[in-house]
């Protein structure tokens, strides 16, 4: 069965230079910018990418004691 989740993209008025911040409101961390709506929308989506994928380097450093495999599933 695959799952979706569903996100808020919010775009700030462009500031005194031109940029527009846009951030995942449902992901902390997930910000960025660009000079036009698209541009921080891609810049955004990919920043979104970043925050969500796991961390190999530091996944690997830690003894499996300490690790906890958690699965969630989101209810409508």
């Amino acid at each position: 069965m695959a799952a979706s989740i569903d996100f808020t993209i919010s775009f700030d008025a462009p500031d005194e230079q031109g940029w527009i911040v846009a951030r995942v409101l449902e992901v902390p961390g997930a910000m960025s910018q660009g000079r036009t709506r698209e541009e921080a929308r891609e810049n955004v989506l990919d920043a979104l990418q970043t925050v969500l994928t796991p961390d190999e380097e530091l996944a690997g450093k830690m003894p499996d004691a300490d690790r906890e495999h958690l699965h969630f599933t989101a209810a409508a």
